[in-house]
């Protein structure tokens, strides 16, 4: 078979997202979802709309999140709103916290490793197709925060979100979400992952955007700074090879900085997101990497 192309440029401008999605010869159809990072209140390395503006008006896309399962600006909706109007996202651009209301939509997932179904905004029924726009970053459970954490965790319900780190334990406590074994939480994301890809089918595409690379994930709201320098952005049709592309790309780079985030990815078992999302079939870690520079 051939390999999953994925798109690479050095080049790191709200122009070049652009760019880098038309090389991918691909068009998204009807309505349109833009998975971003809202950005938790007082974190200073999320992606800023203006950044992405140029990208989510050329799909002519609506912004969405869904809300969290732990304490902060984003679990409730009323909170999550108003933390999208201070961060300019409302501005811009139309936003859908597909979560605001219920009940949540369920997609089953037969074939899981842990889970059999994920909970998700149930507005999802509303959009056609879907861009993910991930910033590739550290993250304090999941090792590193991609595609695949974007298409698990971000496009889950807030209950879905606990159903995930809680590793399919129904009405599990706050504290059960940090309890749970480790490696079933990373096959849980990847269950959950693989049923997003199966709803929207052909019709989703992803950009990985890697600066501001904190070991920190945007979800928190005191978050080191970044360890290493800006990389670039990739585009792919493939969310396990775009992911793996990027743990490669840090891999091989010659910054030293590199050793603290790779710290901590290997002390979370990051890569075994990857694994098991590659033995779900989500796509393949074998990837032929196009250089645009």
């Amino acid at each position: 078979m051939e390999k999953p192309k994925v798109y690479f440029t050095k080049e790191l401008t709200p122009e070049a997202v652009v760019k880098i999605y038309q090389k991918l010869g691909k068009s998204l159809p009807g309505k349109v979802a833009v998975k971003v990072h809202s950005g938790e209140e007082g974190n200073q390395n999320y992606l800023r709309p203006e950044f992405l503006k140029p990208m989510i008006d050329y799909v002519d896309g609506t912004v969405v999140e869904c809300n969290t399962a732990y304490d902060g600006q984003r679990d409730t909706t009323e909170k999550h709103q108003k933390l999208m109007d201070n961060h300019k996202w409302t501005k811009y651009f139309n936003v859908d916290i597909m979560d605001a209301t219920g009940p949540d939509k369920v997609l089953e997932i037969p074939n899981g490793k842990v889970i059999k179904k994920n909970y998700v905004g149930k507005n999802i029924e509303n959009y056609n197709s879907m861009l993910v726009l991930s910033h590739f970053k550290g993250h304090p459970m999941g090792g590193y925060g991609g595609a695949l954490k974007q298409l698990s965790i971000g496009v889950a319900s807030a209950k879905g979100k606990r159903y995930i780190h809680c590793t399919g334990v129904e009405n599990a406590s706050y504290e059960d979400m940090f309890r749970a074994d480790q490696k079933k939480f990373l096959e849980s994301m990847a269950d959950a992952a693989s049923s997003v890809v199966n709803y929207f089918k052909d019709n989703i595409v992803y950009i990985n955007i890697m600066c501001n690379m904190s070991v920190d994930c945007d979800c928190c709201a005191v978050a080191k700074d970044p360890c290493m320098k800006d990389i670039g952005i990739l585009a792919s049709t493939d969310p396990v090879a775009i992911d793996q592309a990027c743990i490669d790309l840090v891999t091989n780079s010659n910054d030293p900085g590199k050793d603290v985030l790779l710290e901590r990815i290997n002390s979370r078992e990051g890569i075994h997101t990857i694994e098991a999302a590659y033995d779900l079939g989500v796509g393949s870690r074998d990837y032929e990497l196009i250089n645009l520079d």
